[in-house]
Protein backbone atom coordinates (compact mmCIF):
# COMPACT_ATOMS: atom_id res chain seq x y z
CA UNK A 1 0.00 0.00 0.00
CA UNK A 2 1.39 3.41 -0.97
CA UNK A 3 1.48 6.60 1.06
CA UNK A 4 -0.90 8.24 -1.36
CA UNK A 5 -3.54 5.61 -0.66
CA UNK A 6 -3.22 6.24 3.07
CA UNK A 7 -3.43 10.07 2.82
CA UNK A 8 -7.03 9.91 1.38
CA UNK A 9 -8.41 8.69 4.67
CA UNK A 10 -6.51 10.98 7.03
CA UNK A 11 -8.76 13.56 8.83
CA UNK A 12 -6.08 16.22 8.98
CA UNK A 13 -5.91 16.54 5.17
CA UNK A 14 -6.42 20.28 4.05
CA UNK A 15 -8.04 19.28 0.78
CA UNK A 16 -10.73 17.33 2.68
CA UNK A 17 -11.60 20.44 4.78
CA UNK A 18 -11.87 22.68 1.73
CA UNK A 19 -14.18 20.22 -0.02
CA UNK A 20 -16.37 19.93 3.07
CA UNK A 21 -16.53 23.72 3.49
CA UNK A 22 -17.53 24.14 -0.19
CA UNK A 23 -20.28 21.54 0.13
CA UNK A 24 -21.65 23.29 3.25
CA UNK A 25 -21.77 26.69 1.57
CA UNK A 26 -23.46 25.19 -1.47
CA UNK A 27 -26.18 23.59 0.67
CA UNK A 28 -26.76 26.83 2.62
CA UNK A 29 -27.06 28.93 -0.53
CA UNK A 30 -29.46 26.36 -2.00
CA UNK A 31 -31.63 26.53 1.13
CA UNK A 32 -31.63 30.34 1.09
CA UNK A 33 -32.55 30.36 -2.60
CA UNK A 34 -35.40 27.89 -2.01
CA UNK A 35 -36.76 30.00 0.88
CA UNK A 36 -36.55 33.17 -1.20
CA UNK A 37 -38.38 31.53 -4.11
CA UNK A 38 -41.16 30.34 -1.79
CA UNK A 39 -41.53 33.81 -0.30
CA UNK A 40 -41.78 35.41 -3.74
CA UNK A 41 -44.39 32.88 -4.91
CA UNK A 42 -46.46 33.38 -1.74
CA UNK A 43 -46.37 37.16 -2.14
CA UNK A 44 -47.46 36.96 -5.79
CA UNK A 45 -50.34 34.63 -4.92
CA UNK A 46 -51.53 36.95 -2.16
CA UNK A 47 -51.25 40.03 -4.38
CA UNK A 48 -53.08 38.67 -7.41
CA UNK A 49 -55.62 36.27 -5.85
CA UNK A 50 -58.24 39.09 -5.64
CA UNK A 51 -57.81 39.89 -9.35
CA UNK A 52 -58.33 36.42 -10.73
CA UNK A 53 -60.84 35.04 -8.19
CA UNK A 54 -64.57 35.81 -8.72
CA UNK A 55 -65.86 38.72 -6.61
CA UNK A 56 -68.40 37.95 -3.89
CA UNK A 57 -71.70 39.78 -4.53
CA UNK A 58 -72.50 42.51 -1.97
CA UNK A 59 -75.82 42.07 -0.23
CA UNK A 60 -77.65 45.39 -0.33
CA UNK A 61 -79.46 46.48 2.77
CA UNK A 62 -83.10 47.03 1.93
CA UNK A 63 -84.20 50.63 1.99
CA UNK A 64 -86.32 51.68 4.85
CA UNK A 65 -89.25 53.83 3.74
CA UNK A 66 -91.96 55.60 5.75
CA UNK A 67 -94.86 54.71 3.46
CA UNK A 68 -94.07 54.52 -0.24
CA UNK A 69 -91.18 55.24 -2.56
CA UNK A 70 -89.95 58.77 -3.05
CA UNK A 71 -90.90 61.25 -5.71
CA UNK A 72 -88.39 62.45 -8.32
CA UNK A 73 -90.27 65.77 -8.53
CA UNK A 74 -89.19 69.08 -7.08
CA UNK A 75 -89.56 67.76 -3.53
CA UNK A 76 -86.31 67.07 -1.73
CA UNK A 77 -84.66 63.83 -2.79
CA UNK A 78 -85.42 60.93 -0.45
CA UNK A 79 -88.26 62.88 1.17
CA UNK A 80 -90.83 60.84 3.06
CA UNK A 81 -94.61 61.11 2.72
CA UNK A 82 -96.50 63.13 5.31
CA UNK A 83 -100.28 63.46 5.07
CA UNK A 84 -101.65 67.03 5.10
CA UNK A 85 -105.20 68.00 6.02
CA UNK A 86 -106.68 69.63 2.91
CA UNK A 87 -108.32 72.29 5.06
CA UNK A 88 -104.88 73.41 6.27
CA UNK A 89 -103.02 73.56 2.97
CA UNK A 90 -100.67 76.51 2.56
CA UNK A 91 -98.49 78.18 -0.07
CA UNK A 92 -95.46 76.30 -1.32
CA UNK A 93 -92.87 76.08 1.47
CA UNK A 94 -89.30 77.26 1.06
CA UNK A 95 -87.92 74.08 2.60
CA UNK A 96 -89.43 70.98 0.95
CA UNK A 97 -88.61 68.44 3.65
CA UNK A 98 -91.56 66.08 3.12
CA UNK A 99 -93.76 65.06 0.22
CA UNK A 100 -97.51 65.32 0.70
CA UNK A 101 -100.94 65.55 -0.87
CA UNK A 102 -100.96 69.32 -0.19
CA UNK A 103 -98.51 72.08 0.72
CA UNK A 104 -97.83 72.92 4.35
CA UNK A 105 -95.39 75.23 6.09
CA UNK A 106 -93.57 74.07 9.21
CA UNK A 107 -94.54 75.47 12.60
CA UNK A 108 -94.18 74.36 16.19
CA UNK A 109 -96.30 74.94 19.28
CA UNK A 110 -93.28 74.59 21.59
CA UNK A 111 -89.65 75.64 21.42
CA UNK A 112 -87.37 73.41 19.35
CA UNK A 113 -85.91 70.66 21.53
CA UNK A 114 -85.03 67.91 19.04
CA UNK A 115 -83.06 67.23 15.88
CA UNK A 116 -85.72 65.90 13.50
CA UNK A 117 -87.46 68.27 11.01
CA UNK A 118 -90.68 68.12 13.05
CA UNK A 119 -92.60 70.40 15.40
CA UNK A 120 -92.35 70.07 19.17
CA UNK A 121 -95.58 69.38 21.06
CA UNK A 122 -97.05 67.56 24.03
CA UNK A 123 -99.11 64.43 23.47
CA UNK A 124 -99.31 60.66 23.86
CA UNK A 125 -96.08 58.66 23.75
CA UNK A 126 -96.82 56.48 20.73
CA UNK A 127 -94.83 55.62 17.58
CA UNK A 128 -96.88 58.02 15.43
CA UNK A 129 -96.62 61.59 14.18
CA UNK A 130 -100.14 62.97 14.65
CA UNK A 131 -100.39 66.72 15.18
CA UNK A 132 -104.01 66.74 16.37
CA UNK A 133 -106.68 64.56 17.96
CA UNK A 134 -109.98 63.61 16.32
CA UNK A 135 -112.10 60.44 15.95
CA UNK A 136 -112.29 58.50 12.73
CA UNK A 137 -115.14 58.87 10.26
CA UNK A 138 -116.12 56.61 7.39
CA UNK A 139 -117.44 57.24 3.92
CA UNK A 140 -120.96 56.12 4.74
CA UNK A 141 -123.23 59.08 5.37
CA UNK A 142 -124.51 59.23 8.91
CA UNK A 143 -121.72 57.04 10.30
CA UNK A 144 -120.98 57.98 13.90
CA UNK A 145 -117.37 57.45 15.03
CA UNK A 146 -116.70 55.91 18.41
CA UNK A 147 -113.61 55.65 20.56
CA UNK A 148 -112.02 52.41 21.73
CA UNK A 149 -108.67 50.74 22.26
CA UNK A 150 -108.07 50.30 18.53
CA UNK A 151 -105.94 52.87 16.74
CA UNK A 152 -107.25 53.85 14.27
CA UNK A 153 -110.73 53.11 15.62
CA UNK A 154 -113.33 51.36 13.43
CA UNK A 155 -117.00 52.32 13.26
CA UNK A 156 -119.48 50.39 15.35
CA UNK A 157 -121.12 47.80 13.12
CA UNK A 158 -124.23 45.67 13.55
CA UNK A 159 -123.00 42.87 11.31
CA UNK A 160 -123.08 39.34 12.83
CA UNK A 161 -119.91 38.01 14.36
CA UNK A 162 -117.95 36.05 11.69
CA UNK A 163 -116.54 32.59 12.29
CA UNK A 164 -112.80 32.24 13.05
CA UNK A 165 -110.63 32.37 9.93
CA UNK A 166 -108.68 29.25 9.08
CA UNK A 167 -105.15 28.99 7.70
CA UNK A 168 -106.60 28.01 4.32
CA UNK A 169 -108.67 31.20 4.23
CA UNK A 170 -105.62 33.28 5.05
CA UNK A 171 -103.70 31.64 2.21
CA UNK A 172 -106.60 32.37 -0.12
CA UNK A 173 -106.53 36.05 0.84
CA UNK A 174 -102.82 36.25 0.09
CA UNK A 175 -103.10 34.52 -3.27
CA UNK A 176 -106.42 35.77 -4.66
CA UNK A 177 -106.44 38.37 -7.42
CA UNK A 178 -107.57 41.86 -6.40
CA UNK A 179 -110.92 43.04 -7.64
CA UNK A 180 -111.04 45.35 -10.60
CA UNK A 181 -110.18 48.98 -9.94
CA UNK A 182 -112.83 51.63 -10.05
CA UNK A 183 -112.94 54.17 -12.81
CA UNK A 184 -110.60 57.11 -12.08
CA UNK A 185 -113.50 59.52 -11.61
CA UNK A 186 -115.17 57.20 -9.13
CA UNK A 187 -111.96 56.61 -7.18
CA UNK A 188 -111.16 60.30 -7.12
CA UNK A 189 -114.55 61.15 -5.65
CA UNK A 190 -114.07 58.35 -3.14
CA UNK A 191 -110.74 59.86 -2.03
CA UNK A 192 -112.51 63.19 -1.36
CA UNK A 193 -115.25 61.58 0.73
CA UNK A 194 -115.90 62.11 4.44
CA UNK A 195 -113.40 59.41 5.40
CA UNK A 196 -110.58 60.29 7.76
CA UNK A 197 -108.55 58.14 10.07
CA UNK A 198 -108.50 58.48 13.83
CA UNK A 199 -105.69 60.65 15.19
CA UNK A 200 -104.33 61.28 18.66
CA UNK A 201 -101.72 63.94 19.32
CA UNK A 202 -98.26 62.42 19.56
CA UNK A 203 -95.50 63.62 21.83
CA UNK A 204 -92.90 65.00 19.42
CA UNK A 205 -89.53 66.71 19.85
CA UNK A 206 -88.38 68.46 16.70
CA UNK A 207 -86.16 71.27 15.43
CA UNK A 208 -88.74 73.56 13.79
CA UNK A 209 -88.36 77.04 15.28
CA UNK A 210 -91.28 78.89 13.67
CA UNK A 211 -94.13 79.14 16.18
CA UNK A 212 -97.69 78.23 15.30
CA UNK A 213 -100.03 75.25 14.90
CA UNK A 214 -97.97 72.09 14.51
CA UNK A 215 -97.05 71.38 10.89
CA UNK A 216 -94.09 70.34 8.74
CA UNK A 217 -92.55 71.72 5.58
CA UNK A 218 -94.20 69.58 2.91
CA UNK A 219 -94.69 69.98 -0.83
CA UNK A 220 -97.88 68.73 -2.45
CA UNK A 221 -97.04 66.58 -5.49
CA UNK A 222 -98.94 64.29 -7.89
CA UNK A 223 -97.35 61.29 -6.22
CA UNK A 224 -98.27 62.59 -2.78
CA UNK A 225 -101.91 62.99 -3.84
CA UNK A 226 -101.95 59.43 -5.19
CA UNK A 227 -100.45 58.16 -1.94
CA UNK A 228 -103.31 59.82 -0.08
CA UNK A 229 -105.85 57.99 -2.28
CA UNK A 230 -104.11 54.68 -1.51
CA UNK A 231 -104.10 55.34 2.25
CA UNK A 232 -107.77 56.40 2.31
CA UNK A 233 -108.97 53.46 0.24
CA UNK A 234 -107.18 50.92 2.43
CA UNK A 235 -107.96 52.65 5.72
CA UNK A 236 -111.70 53.01 5.10
CA UNK A 237 -111.96 49.23 4.68
CA UNK A 238 -109.63 48.41 7.55
CA UNK A 239 -111.86 50.12 10.12
CA UNK A 240 -114.89 48.12 9.05
CA UNK A 241 -113.09 44.76 9.00
CA UNK A 242 -111.48 45.36 12.40
CA UNK A 243 -114.87 46.09 13.91
CA UNK A 244 -116.39 42.96 12.39
CA UNK A 245 -113.65 40.76 13.90
CA UNK A 246 -112.84 42.72 17.01
CA UNK A 247 -113.28 39.71 19.32
CA UNK A 248 -110.78 37.67 17.28
CA UNK A 249 -107.84 40.04 16.97
CA UNK A 250 -105.20 40.87 19.55
CA UNK A 251 -103.11 43.97 20.14
CA UNK A 252 -99.98 44.34 18.06
CA UNK A 253 -98.45 45.75 14.89
CA UNK A 254 -98.47 44.41 11.35
CA UNK A 255 -96.52 45.74 8.39
CA UNK A 256 -96.96 44.97 4.70
CA UNK A 257 -95.06 45.58 1.49
CA UNK A 258 -96.53 45.41 -2.00
CA UNK A 259 -96.39 46.97 -5.46
CA UNK A 260 -99.12 48.89 -7.25
CA UNK A 261 -98.88 48.53 -11.02
CA UNK A 262 -99.85 51.27 -13.45
CA UNK A 263 -103.42 50.01 -13.70
CA UNK A 264 -103.89 50.27 -9.91
CA UNK A 265 -103.66 46.55 -9.18
CA UNK A 266 -101.90 45.30 -6.02
CA UNK A 267 -99.05 42.87 -6.70
CA UNK A 268 -96.44 40.95 -4.67
CA UNK A 269 -98.14 41.42 -1.31
CA UNK A 270 -96.07 40.21 1.66
CA UNK A 271 -96.31 40.44 5.44
CA UNK A 272 -92.98 41.74 6.77
CA UNK A 273 -93.88 42.01 10.46
CA UNK A 274 -96.74 40.78 12.67
CA UNK A 275 -96.77 40.98 16.46
CA UNK A 276 -100.55 40.40 16.58
CA UNK A 277 -102.33 37.22 15.51
CA UNK A 278 -103.51 35.51 12.32
CA UNK A 279 -106.97 37.07 12.42
CA UNK A 280 -105.46 40.56 12.44
CA UNK A 281 -103.19 39.61 9.54
CA UNK A 282 -106.24 38.52 7.55
CA UNK A 283 -107.99 41.83 8.24
CA UNK A 284 -105.01 43.86 7.02
CA UNK A 285 -104.39 41.74 3.94
CA UNK A 286 -108.07 41.84 3.00
CA UNK A 287 -108.12 45.64 3.37
CA UNK A 288 -105.29 45.99 0.85
CA UNK A 289 -106.49 43.40 -1.65
CA UNK A 290 -110.00 44.83 -1.78
CA UNK A 291 -108.96 48.48 -2.02
CA UNK A 292 -110.28 50.09 -5.21
CA UNK A 293 -107.30 52.02 -6.53
CA UNK A 294 -107.37 54.13 -9.70
CA UNK A 295 -104.61 53.81 -12.30
CA UNK A 296 -101.45 55.67 -11.43
CA UNK A 297 -101.50 59.07 -13.17
CA UNK A 298 -99.29 59.14 -16.24
CA UNK A 299 -97.12 61.96 -14.90
CA UNK A 300 -96.36 59.80 -11.86
CA UNK A 301 -96.14 56.45 -13.67
CA UNK A 302 -93.48 57.79 -16.06
CA UNK A 303 -91.16 58.41 -13.11
CA UNK A 304 -91.60 54.97 -11.54
CA UNK A 305 -89.85 51.66 -12.30
CA UNK A 306 -91.61 49.09 -14.53
CA UNK A 307 -93.15 47.26 -11.57
CA UNK A 308 -94.96 50.43 -10.52
CA UNK A 309 -95.20 52.06 -7.09
CA UNK A 310 -93.57 50.24 -4.18
CA UNK A 311 -95.32 50.45 -0.81
CA UNK A 312 -92.92 49.25 1.88
CA UNK A 313 -93.65 49.32 5.60
CA UNK A 314 -97.38 50.16 5.56
CA UNK A 315 -98.31 49.67 9.21
CA UNK A 316 -101.50 48.73 11.07
CA UNK A 317 -101.57 49.02 14.88
CA UNK A 318 -103.98 47.92 17.61
CA UNK A 319 -103.03 49.62 20.89
CA UNK A 320 -103.79 48.20 24.37
CA UNK A 321 -106.17 49.95 26.76
CA UNK A 322 -104.49 52.75 28.66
Amino acid sequence: MTTADIMFAQPGNPESFRDHEYDTRTILWALLAAILIHLVVAFLLAAFSGVFSPSVPFEEKPAELTFVDLSPTSASKNSAFMETDESKKAPEPKDKTFESNANSIGASELAAVGELPLPSQEGTARPLMDFETHPYSLETKGAQPQQSNAAPQPKQMTAPQPAPITAAEQFALLTQKPTAALEPSTAASQAQSAYRRMKERSRISGNITSRGISAVNALGTPLGRYQKIVADSIGSRWYVYVEQKRDLITIGTLRLRFDIDRSGQVKNLKITENSSNEAFANVCVQSVLEAHLPPIPEEVANTLPPEGLEVDGLGFIIFPNR
